[in-house]
């Protein structure tokens, strides 16, 4: 039995899909759907049973599941402007507590979700060793809560129990569902059908408006990762999953526009004040530890996977 939480949500749903493919389906989907469409994540997935969040942790205190052989921890709240410290400290990093604890317990695996928001600005750079997660200082409370988490797992001598994965900017169908958490070319497929897209100005004399940059990852190779490392239950630790090249948000336009056959029109707007002192300028993964342990996967080209994306979004398909 696996115990997938988050399994409605953009990487959670995605990932079932993938296990789904390789016909496992013995998989219990743990989430909270609210008022959110998140639900049509689940349609046309094959899944053994549905528990909503808290219910779940009443049925791992009566410890009432039996044949546990791994648990995929993806679920939380990723919202990089929400405010609420409490919140985050019970639901992203206690919650992960108990739900860990309890594979462990049950000597079962234990594969989780962490942020690539853990290294804040990147004063430190992007490097997922054990030493440098020590030194990363978050701009949000999202990303303070997930390496809370993994300092956690490092400071009680769990790593070699567990496989963690940073995430960096994902992107990819069923993501319709997260607002303002989606990515940008989500946000921004209505202005690209309409011929202007909108992006953010540049506050930092280092960048030029548009130049910002970030290591973008299509959400069939994050799952084709995971999958990796769901098959090998040696490889251990915590890993960056992204695709270790950057691309600024100008490359990203163009590639939509690219993708449609429209000529590129691009408008500088100004950013949110909330979110100037906790906006990243630049992110780009280290992925050497995830190529030594044998994961040699390759990510999709950049323009391949954006026009990709596009398909589903004309149609408003899910994976």
């Amino acid at each position: 039995m696996i115990i997938l939480t988050g399994g409605a949500g953009f990487i959670g749903s995605c990932f079932l899909w993938k296990l789904n493919q390789q016909g496992i389906d013995d998989v219990i989907v743990v989430d909270h759907l609210g008022k959110s469409e998140k639900w049509r994540n689940l349609c046309g997935k094959r899944f053994s049973d549905y528990i909503q969040k808290d219910k779940f942790l009443e049925l791992i205190d009566q410890d009432k599941f039996t044949n546990l052989e791994c648990v995929i921890h993806i679920g939380a709240c990723s919202s990089t402007t929400f405010a609420d410290a409490d919140y985050f400290i019970e639901n992203n990093y206690q919650y992960s507590k108990k739900i860990a604890l309890w594979a462990f317990k049950h000597k079962a695996r234990f594969l989780y979700a962490s942020s690539a928001a853990t290294y804040g600005s990147g004063e430190f750079g992007y490097n997922d060793n054990v030493e440098n997660m020590y030194r990363l200082k978050p701009l949000n409370m999202y990303g303070y809560s997930k390496s809370l988490f993994d300092l956690w797992i490092l400071n009680n001598g769990y790593i070699d129990q567990v496989t963690g994965f940073k995430f960096f900017n994902v992107f990819g169908p069923n993501e319709y569902h997260k607002a303002e958490m989606m990515s940008v070319i989500c946000k921004k497929f209505a202005e690209l059908k309409s011929g202007c897209i909108k992006l953010f100005k540049s506050y930092n004399p280092q960048y030029n408006h548009g130049e910002q940059k970030r290591d973008f990852v299509y959400i069939k190779d994050v799952v084709d990762i995971m999958d990796y490392f769901f098959q090998h239950q040696d490889k251990t630790g915590i890993f960056n999953l992204g695709t270790g090249r950057a691309h600024t948000w100008n490359e990203l336009a163009l590639a939509m526009f690219a993708a449609i056959g429209k000529t590129p029109q691009i408008e500088y707007i100004e950013m949110p004040d909330y979110l100037k002192s906790k906006y990243q300028y630049f992110t780009e993964a280290k992925i050497d530890k995830l190529r030594a342990v044998g994961c040699n996967i390759e990510f999709q080209p950049f323009e391949i996977a954006v026009k990709d994306y596009l398909h589903y979004l004309e149609k408003h398909e899910y994976l």
